[in-house]
Parts: structure tokens; sequence; C-alpha cells
């Protein structure tokens, strides 16, 4: 009787905390590996910043206008707000096709 309770509670424990955990573990490490320049993002400090480029391991952020800081990729707590893909106008770029002629 006191096995099948020491086993109960090993079970309860592996469903109400490791398992959760793990899968935290996975989404964050899914976000570091998919974020993208042009995204806002917030660091485990609590700085916010724009990603202008990513490299293996390491993830460029713009925290000021000119101020760029390095930092690992783990160290980026959430993201903010997405990179959107720049889109140009296409009078604009009409545009700017004369004027490179």
């Amino acid at each position: 009787m006191p096995i099948l309770m020491i086993v109960l509670l090993f079970g309860v424990m592996y469903f109400m905390m490791i398992r959760p955990q793990q899968k935290r573990r996975r989404e964050a490490e899914q976000m570091q590996n998919t974020i993208g320049p042009g995204a806002e993002v917030v660091t485990i400090g609590g700085l916010y910043g724009t990603v202008v480029s990513v490299e293996n391991e390491t993830v460029t952020l713009e925290v000021a206008p000119g101020v760029h800081t390095r930092y690992a990729r783990p160290a980026i707590a959430r993201v903010v707000t997405k990179a959107e893909p720049v889109a140009v106008p296409v009078e604009k770029a009409a545009d700017e096709a004369d004027v490179k002629d």
C-alpha cells in the first residue's frame, strides 16, 4: 500500500509540475528560433528593443535610436509585436524605377 501511494504521488507530480515546464521550455525555444528582424521583444531583464539582426547564438537589438546591443537568444523572454513583411506600394516602386533610369 505505501509503495502504491509513492508511485501515485510521483505520477501526480509529473503531470502537475514536470510536463507543463517541458511544454513552456519547448514554446520558448520555438519563439527564440523564429525571431526575425523588425520584431519588438522583451529580454529577461525587462529591456524592450527591436530586433536588428539575428545570428546563430545572438540577437542584436536596437534599444534606442542608434543604440544596438547584443544578447544571447535565450535572453529573449517574449515577442511583443511580430515583424511584418515590408511591402513597397506599387506606385512608389514604379516611381523609384523611373528615378534610377
